[in-house]
């Protein structure tokens, strides 16, 4: 595949970066796939992407699938191609979408984990009052009350959040903005750390939340962070800032049922993105309803009973 035809590719990350507002992390992960498209390209003599057909794109799948790649991430693979193709076709590069109607191997669907109440709340316990301490809990309170991403937390400002309102400005996935209730615990959290923080941050720092040397904490240090605060308590699963949002959501779904609120909450544009935590929660149902409900009982349960 010549340098022309490449160069078609380059202009679709562009229209991924300027056009989608998508991160730099999403467009790297675009430009992987599609050069494992192009590979196959050339080993296969298919020197355009216009003379890409639908039996080349299911051979495509079907090679990745011999090698050893999960059915997961075929499905990354192929919707990026789709993705591409469908921008081909709009800037009139290519009639036809070979990727339309192409799909993967079928991934097992794989619930997220979550802490429960307990353990998510002796994690939240860190004890001292030193700068450190105040920020990582602030950070904790923060990203369980409000199921933020990684990145959105470290990437709130001061203002972002209003303690009157008890609300949080968020700047999630393609740049759009939600506005996010915060917990009381998470709000007393967050003031003690206000109080804190100058100790910490560079003078002219807008960031919230700094690392020692006081400018914007990186993704890293949070994720550290969580790892050692989590083993310091002796938690015996891995512990990282995405489960405290997986927990949020399962938590508040246990409690309210509101799949519509949690969904909004969380930014997802989908709501069947969100409704993967509805397992979780028939999974929380059901062993109350084999604990409690007569006809789930076994007769040992219930000779002793």
């Amino acid at each position: 595949m010549d340098e022309r035809e490449w160069q078609l590719a380059e202009d679709f990350f562009s229209h991924l970066s300027n056009e989608r507002n998508l991160s730099v992390h999403t467009v790297s992960a675009y430009r992987r796939d599609l050069n494992c498209l192009k590979d196959y390209c050339d080993q296969n003599q298919i020197a355009r992407w216009g003379d890409l057909r639908v039996h080349n794109v299911r051979r495509y799948a079907a090679v990745n699938f011999a090698a050893g790649l999960s059915p997961r991430s075929i499905q990354r693979r192929l919707s990026g191609a789709r993705s591409f193709m469908a921008y081909l076709i709009r800037e009139r590069h290519i009639k036809n979408n070979p990727v339309a109607g192409v799909s993967a191997p079928k991934a097992s669907k794989r619930l997220p984990d979550a802490l429960d109440p307990e353990q998510m709340a002796k994690l939240l316990d860190i004890k001292g009052d030193n700068v450190t301490a105040v920020r990582d809990r602030a950070i904790m309170e923060l990203l369980y009350s409000s199921g933020l991403r990684l990145a959105e937390l470290v990437g709130l400002n001061g203002g972002d959040i209003v303690e009157s309102e008890g609300t949080v400005r968020v700047t999630g996935k393609g740049s759009k903005e939600r506005i996010v209730p915060v917990g009381r615990y998470a709000l007393a959290a967050i003031a003690e750390w206000r109080r804190q923080r100058a100790n910490l941050a560079n003078v002219e720092e807008q960031a919230l939340f700094v690392g020692r040397r006081g400018a914007r904490i990186s993704p890293r240090t949070v994720q550290a962070m969580v790892r050692r605060r989590a083993a310091e308590v002796g938690l015996p699963k891995k512990v990282y800032p995405h489960l405290f949002r997986h927990s949020f959501a399962t938590h508040v779904l246990e409690s309210s049922s509101d799949l519509r609120g949690v969904q909004e909450m969380l930014g997802h544009a989908d709501i069947s993105t969100t409704q993967i935590y509805t397992h979780l929660d028939f999974q929380h149902l059901a062993q109350i309803y084999d604990k409690a409900h007569p006809r789930a009982q076994t007769k040992k349960q219930k000779i002793s009973n």
